[in-house]
């Protein structure tokens, strides 16, 4: 399976190399494009990665081979991809690593109305695409189009205008007049935009960090995995709040004014606390993923908050939102989807409505946080593991398991799940103190490696 949980990713030019690029590009314009009369529009952004040119030109020449008309929407955030998509009814792809480190790249798409890929659909293109590198019978790798059967290309100027339009417009006429405000856009795909949205709604931007992308810096020691500098900006500029994004701009995580970082977690509880005070938080529930801390279900146990937990990945929490009518959902990594408001994680949006709350509440954000949930101290350890494909039936592991759970009680959390790219099985555990967490995942590690071999954690 080359799709993980959110597209395709490898090292560029070598795991992700043009070749697959171009494969792919076929394979989604054969199933991702509706046939039918009149020509088909696929639009394509990408973030600042160097090898970004390189696998948007080979992924846009296998969608025009197929007869697929392409918009070049140049570096755009991927919620801004799609909205796009959502806007025009088209398929979309955008070509980013996320938070991924420079020598990284990746391959994601939407479908028409800007929705992920669901689980069959993604089956579906990388059948097409195994047929088009010829690893199965039946292979076709051309589409024999000819002359202006071929797709042509466009560019899309105003692409940034009418996303950074959109968000202004989810405050609904209020501003953010004379509240100070750093941004670190990661020297990713929002290094324009942000600041542009920003500003547009009347903040005063006290410093922008992460705004000279050069090809090899994206979410090098700054973004939201790296927000160690943005604390620092946020004290030296006496701003009020300080927000990072990472590489495609789908994450936010926020800094208060004394320079506490405030994950995905405490973000999130701050909206549904708000959006369910308001009585605008649909089936007063809220989707998260199975790393979300256990904090935030003691916070909206006490809240009345009902909460849905879904597997790893913005996408399992937006097909459980629309599942079932809910508006709001979110992961720990600063993953924010608002339902109502766009199709996907939107850091942007999600930095943008943060602002707005805290302006609404007249406190400033390092108090709001605290109240919003108690963060129940949480270790994490990458097991590097000879077998992670046998973790299900591993017996001993899942002993081990049920040890620490019986440990920790109700005052605790354990969760094991396999990388969906890496030899690694990834442990957390949570409990009300550092020591016994930790104490608890030596357990558990030593557990995976008498089962699972390998050389040791990552």
């Amino acid at each position: 399976m080359r799709f993980g949980t959110d597209g395709i990713r490898g090292s560029a030019n070598d795991e992700l190399t043009p070749e697959l690029a171009l494969a792919l590009g076929r394979a989604a314009a054969r199933v991702l494009v509706s046939a039918g009369r009149g020509r088909s529009r696929f639009l394509v952004g990408r973030d600042t990665r160097w090898s970004g040119p390189l696998l948007q030109a080979a992924l846009s020449a296998g969608l025009a081979s197929e007869g697929v008309d392409v918009v070049d929407l140049g570096v755009v955030p991927t919620p801004a991809v799609a909205y796009l998509a959502a806007d025009e009814g088209a398929a979309a792809a955008v070509i980013s690593a996320s938070h991924n480190p420079y020598e990284d790249n990746g391959i994601k798409f939407f479908l028409p109305g800007g929705l992920k890929l669901p689980d069959r659909t993604e089956e579906m293109l990388e059948a097409e695409l195994e047929l088009i590198l010829g690893a199965g019978p039946g292979a076709r790798a051309g589409s024999g189009r000819r002359g202006s059967d071929v797709g042509c290309f466009s560019s899309g100027p105003d692409a940034l205008r009418r996303y950074e339009e959109r968000l202004v417009s989810c405050l609904e006429g209020r501003d953010l007049a004379g509240l100070r405000v750093v941004l670190d856009c990661a020297n990713g795909a929002a290094h324009r935009s942000a600041p542009d949205v920003f500003r547009a709604a009347g903040a005063e931007l006290a410093a922008v960090l992460g705004r000279g992308p050069d090809g090899t810096n994206i979410n090098r020691r700054c973004g939201s995995t790296d927000p160690a500098a943005l604390v620092e900006a946020v004290r030296a500029n006496r701003a009020e709040l300080g927000l990072a994004f990472d590489g495609d701009a789908d994450r936010v995580i926020a800094v208060s004014a004394d320079g506490q970082v405030v994950d995905g977690d405490r973000i999130l509880a701050l909206f549904a606390a708000d959006m369910h005070e308001r009585g605008v938080l649909a089936g007063g529930t809220v989707v998260v993923t199975v790393m979300t801390n256990l904090g935030f279900h003691r916070a909206m146990e006490d809240l009345g908050v009902k909460v849905h937990t879904v597997g790893v990945g913005d996408r399992y929490v937006l097909e459980a939102l629309d599942a079932n009518g809910w508006c709001l959902g979110g992961e720990q990594s600063g993953h924010i989807v608002f339902r109502s408001l766009a199709t996907t994680g939107d850091g942007v949006l999600s930095g943008l409505l943060l602002a707005d709350l805290a302006r609404r509440r007249g406190a400033p954000l390092h108090e709001l946080a605290a109240s919003a949930m108690q963060r129940f101290p949480q270790v994490l350890r990458n097991v590097r593991v000879a077998r992670r494909d046998a973790l299900g039936s591993a017996e001993q592991v899942w002993e081990a398991v049920a040890r620490a759970e019986a440990e920790l009680g109700a005052d605790g959390r354990v969760v094991l799940r396999p990388s969906g790219t890496e030899p690694l099985v990834r442990v957390m555990v949570e409990a009300r103190s550092e020591a016994h967490a930790g104490a608890m995942a030596e357990l558990l590690v030593a557990a995976l490696h008498g089962a699972l071999g390998g050389p040791g954690q990552g």
